[in-house]
């Protein structure tokens, strides 16, 4: 019966080719693989909403169409249609026009008078009347059509989105300073089961007493979105660390079995 000698060591350390080769390393190799894999998926998922292959064509917002064709009650504007002329047909409710300050017409500071447009049975919407350069002027404008009553309207104008609500000022609790649908909806009557649309209309022309509301076209927006595509590219960096990660600890383990060798060799 023979027994075994000591454990010969190496003569020379592991390469760092042995090292990467070894069963765990590869393992590991795989799993970088497959996370590598998802971040490039979504790198390209995130590039493919970069682009718009079919925006809209040029002067397409200016072109009037119904507003039951653009958005729906309670929905929120689509981007691309963001200051779309519609037109839409209703009826004034006598008690909800409101003034609204903090509304600036090219450059002026003044008010607008808004209205709530009853376009069908228990749905309605804000439209922005007109411009006043004092809140005398805009009260006077809102009186006049509160004692026209529930007359008929067709509007067009621009549909735009909501503002968002905001805090009254300490100086008067019930003064609004945001084209808020939200806002506006709280001080309207006869609002139970009642359907709003989330955008406001933007009136382009203003009824007696009042001056037209400056609304522009919108700006052509470019077809790319680089904020996407900044997010495609940090997408394919993460896919690259991976690999880097994968190659640092396998390079990490081999400078530790290098260091180990040199010190039992000393």
């Amino acid at each position: 019966m023979t027994s075994s000698g000591p454990e010969v060591p190496p003569a020379f350390p592991p390469t760092l080719r042995e090292v990467m080769l070894r069963p765990r390393w590869i393992g590991t190799l795989l799993l970088c693989l497959v996370v590598a894999g998802v971040f490039a998926w979504l790198g390209q998922w995130q590039l493919a909403r970069a682009i718009d292959t079919d925006p809209p064509e040029p002067g397409a917002t200016e072109q009037v169409r119904a507003l039951h064709d653009v958005v729906e009650p309670g929905q929120y504007l689509p981007e691309p249609l963001g200051g779309q002329r519609v037109e839409a047909n209703g009826t004034w409710v006598p008690e909800d026009f409101i003034v609204v300050s903090a509304r600036f017409n090219d450059g002026a500071a003044g008010y607008w008078v808004t209205g709530q447009l009853r376009v069908a049975e228990r749905t309605s919407i804000a439209v922005a009347l007109g411009w006043a350069e004092t809140r005398e002027q805009a009260n006077a404008a809102a009186g006049e059509l509160a004692a026209a009553g529930a007359a008929e309207a067709r509007i067009t104008g621009r549909v735009i989105d909501d503002e968002g609500v905001e805090l009254p000022p300490r100086s008067d609790p019930y003064e609004l300073r945001r084209m808020s649908t939200a806002a506006l909806l709280s001080r309207w009557h006869d609002t139970e089961q009642l359907a709003v649309y989330r955008p406001y209309l933007a009136s382009a022309e203003a009824p007696a007493g009042l001056v037209d509301i400056a609304s522009p076209p919108p700006e052509q927006k470019s077809p790319v979105n680089w904020l996407n595509v900044f997010y495609a590219a940090e997408w394919a960096v993460f896919a690259g660390f991976a690999f880097y990660l994968w190659y640092r600890l396998a390079r990490d383990a081999w400078e530790r079995e290098v260091e180990e060798f040199e010190e039992s060799a000393g």
